[in-house]
């Protein structure tokens, strides 16, 4: 006799598959796969040419996921990476007693501030202990894995090699409650920004000032440029800001243009090992300023 709560996860695991998302059998009421492991391989049907993992063995297929969720109430795992999806992780702090401290969707909201970006709008879900996913279209042609605060404390990402539980599925009698029915909305370019891998610090392009520039703007710019690309970790995000309030003071002067000193410690910065849009939000916020405090010139 079937369970009583197959019918509900078989039609979550049907849900999921009818968006093109593949799907595989999670442990019921757990989160870990179901499926065999390699030890345990038959190497038959799907692994009759070597041991298939979960990931290559989700499905959309109708039949396949009928079959496989009327043995048993499987909890449904939604592949990310075959789903073409990203999923930002929000959890909430492990220790329950620590109530004032932040939880995913707040560092996260900070995050959007921070780059200057409104929280995004997108498909939903609301896990069993209070956290958030948010699911986003993976950009083509990227292979991007799955990050563990990366972005932020609590803040954690599913992509290829990684999985969600699908709307539906339940822990401990708890469910995975869809919260915002929006479309899938495309992964922002600020965060696909933050999730590529970091770049290899090395030497920035030449950037050649205009001819307009001034020459002690030019061997500001340079020397600065210098100063952003060979500051050590842990000190790169302040040496950027400093540099681009002592250069705002000629772009107020008319020395140089602003957008030739954007270019210039966008890529001094970026070579330094700093995420492009840490780059844009700390250049932006501290050229706003230098320019507008700036002294005139005779009193500078």
């Amino acid at each position: 006799m079937p369970h009583p709560a197959t019918p509900a996860l078989l039609s979550a695991a049907l849900t999921a598959a009818a968006r093109g998302w593949p799907v595989h059998p999670l442990r019921p009421g757990a989160k870990s796969p179901a499926l065999h492991g390699e030890r345990t391989c038959p190497r038959t049907g799907d692994c009759s040419a070597g041991h298939q993992k979960w990931e290559q063995r989700a499905t959309c297929d109708r039949q396949r996921i009928q079959s496989a969720w009327s043995v048993s109430p499987f909890n449904v795992g939604i592949a990310t990476g075959p789903a073409d999806l990203v999923v930002v992780d929000l959890d909430v702090p492990k220790d329950k007693g620590s109530s004032d401290a932040p939880c995913g969707a707040a560092n996260f909201l900070a995050l959007c501030e921070r780059a200057g970006q409104p929280y995004p709008v997108t498909y939903t879900v609301r896990t069993p202990t209070g956290g958030h996913h948010l699911y986003f279209t993976a950009p083509p042609g990227l292979r991007l894995t799955n990050t563990a605060s990366r972005l932020a404390d609590l803040v954690d990402t599913r992509a290829w090699g990684g999985y969600v539980l699908a709307a539906g599925s339940t822990i401990d009698g708890h469910a995975y409650e869809v919260t915002n029915t929006a479309p899938v909305a495309e992964l922002p370019a600020w965060l696909l920004d933050t999730l590529r891998p970091a770049p290899t610090p090395g030497t920035p392009a030449a950037i050649t000032p205009s001819r307009n520039a001034t020459r002690l703007a030019r061997v500001a710019l340079e020397r600065e440029q210098a100063a952003i690309t060979t500051a050590p970790e842990g000190a790169r995000e302040a040496t950027l800001f400093a540099s681009a309030r002592s250069m705002g003071r000629f772009v107020a002067w008319g020395d140089i243009d602003r957008h030739e000193v954007e270019e210039a410690f966008q890529a001094a910065g970026e070579a330094a090992g700093l995420k492009a849009y840490e780059c844009r939000s700390t250049l932006r916020s501290a050229l706003n300023w230098s320019i507008r405090t700036a002294r005139p010139r005779q009193t500078a």
